[in-house]
């Protein structure tokens, strides 16, 4: 049985004093997380402080990116050591704004997951299609090109250290949502694809979440799909209420 997988992407938002304070808050609230995987990415500048805060809470705290090298000549980018220094415990790799803004293809998001495994570091790895390759019918295609190419040089070992997290670019900041049914049909064939590559064991304890446009009101339906494992929260996991709201989806208060 998956644990339900709440992760929190905060992208370039909030500094030190207003991570922590949000952590904080977190930190009282993770009695009632036991039954679930709870997750927030700082900005790089809060990692420290934020997982000082969340030691022993059992939430975990990732970054929202890292460079393929260890080391190097490569002014303003960071690595796995230091992200593992830092006291983070996964990275988000692929994430469509890297892809879309910043240039990453497929064979460099490879690499940096191949780096993110070597540090000790889990992934969340993002997937997903642009609106004008939904419209084409491209979406299983995008899809499965990006799972092959971002994971060929994963062993079946490696996934259990991996987060699936599918985010249709045309749904992230929009206020657009795939609609649960939607996003059930690609993460039942992202599990059948990884059952294929992998094994059918490691897919099926793999988490796969929804990310794009995700918010309170619509959570718990996404949630009761069958493949639909949790989700990976930009906008609305800015705000403490909004987030635990996400966190605690199927529970009463």
């Amino acid at each position: 049985m998956r644990k339900p997988f709440i992760a929190g992407n905060w992208k370039m938002h909030k500094t030190v004093a207003d991570a922590v304070n949000f952590a904080r808050r977190l930190r009282e609230a993770a009695s009632r997380c036991t039954d679930r995987d709870v997750l927030i990415a700082p900005p790089f500048t809060a990692l420290s402080a934020v997982t000082e805060v969340l030691k022993g809470t059992g939430i975990h705290v990732a970054a929202q990116n890292l460079h393929e090298s260890r080391q190097g000549a490569f002014t303003g980018e960071i690595s796995g050591p230091m992200i593992a220094e830092a006291g983070c415990d996964y990275v988000i790799v692929g994430h469509s704004e890297r892809r879309t803004l910043f240039g990453e293809d497929d064979a460099l998001i490879a690499r940096k997951i191949e780096a993110a495994l070597g540090c000790g570091l889990r992934v969340i790895f993002c997937i997903g299609e642009t609106l004008q390759e939904r419209e084409a019918g491209l979406t299983s295609g995008v899809v499965e090109r990006q799972i092959k190419e971002g994971l060929k040089t994963l062993r079946n070992d490696d996934i259990k250290h991996l987060v699936i997290a599918y985010e249709p670019v045309w749904a992230i900041g929009t206020g657009k949502t795939a609609t649960p049914g939607q996003a059930e049909e690609v993460h039942a064939s992202i599990r059948t694809l990884m059952g294929r590559l992998f094994s059918e064991a490691a897919a099926d304890s793999m988490p796969i979440l929804y990310g794009g446009s995700a918010k309170p009101d619509n959570m718990a339906e996404l949630m009761a799909e069958k493949n639909v494992d949790g989700g990976l929260i930009g906008g609305a996991s800015l705000e403490f209420d909004s987030f635990f709201r996400m966190v605690m989806f199927d529970r009463k208060d």
